[in-house]
Parts: C-alpha cells; structure tokens; sequence
C-alpha cells in the first residue's frame, strides 16, 4: 500500500454510466467498496490527497475526474475504451467458462480455466496502468481493483 495520502478515499460513479440489475449494482458496489478499501493512487504532479474519484462515460471514453477530498480539483483525464474492448470482451467469455465449469467440470479444468481469467485480467490490468502512464501513478494490485470496475461498468447482468 502506498502513502495515505495519496490513495482514493471515493469512488463514485456518474448517473452517465447508468444503472442495471440489482446483481450487477451489487458487484459494482463490491468493486467500488475493494477499490477504497486498499489502492495506491499518485495524479502526477500533484502533492497529495486523499483523492475522490468520479467515473463518467462520454462518447464512448472513460473520463476520470478526480479531485481532493476537500473538493479541490485535481485533474480529468479521458481515455479512450476502445484497447479495452477485446480484453473485457474475452474476459466475460471466459468468466462464463468458469462459471459454467463450476457446476459439472473436474477440478482440474475449473483450476485451467480460471488461470486463463486471471491471465485476462491481468493483461487488462498492464493495459490500464500504461494508459495512465504519466497521468496517474497507481501499483499493481490498484490497477486489478480499477479494471475489475471498467469491467462491471460494461457488465448488464
């Protein structure tokens, strides 16, 4: 865990990401709660929060507002979804292998198949972080925790 100042206190997400079932606002509740719960979050060039984070969708890019906990802003940076959209595309393909497997595969095929998510996932997780490279410090286990959210955010339960 990095400093405990620079680490997001909020994470909220903006009424243009829309809401869905009831399931799919529990895991974004989850992803949200695990984000705050442990992170490591640098702006570059900024002294230092708490920071809150807000999420917003436009014209199809991932906007992160960020601003102090004091509500001092901070910075926006957009990124396009589009390197995303293959990783999360393969990762809900295979999170439904899994979960299919979970209830009629041996164990060994269920241990295959979800060493084949993780590999996803953490592929999405390299690509977040290079794509807030220079922007936005953050440690491996941030950008897991970031990308497990993009991915619920697409998620329609």
């Amino acid at each position: 865990m990095g400093r405990p100042d620079f680490r997001l206190c909020e994470v909220v997400l903006d009424d243009s990401i829309g809401r869905s079932t009831p399931d799919v606002e529990h895991e974004r509740a989850v992803a949200i709660f695990d984000l705050v719960e442990e992170n490591s979050f640098e702006p570059i060039g900024h002294s230092g929060g708490p920071y809150r984070l807000r999420l917003s969708l436009v014209d199809s890019k991932l906007m992160f507002g960020i601003t102090t906990q004091a509500d001092e802003d901070v910075a926006t940076h957009i990124l396009s979804l589009t390197p995303f959209r293959r990783i999360i595309k393969d990762y809900f393909m295979i999170c439904e292998s899994y979960y299919e497997a979970i209830r009629s595969a041996t164990p060994s095929r269920i241990e295959a198949i979800d060493m084949g998510r993780r590999g996803i996932h953490n592929e999405g997780s390299r690509t977040l972080m290079d794509r807030l490279d220079g922007k936005i410090r953050i440690d491996f286990d941030t950008a897991r925790r970031l990308f497990t959210l993009v991915c619920v955010l697409y998620w329609r339960g």
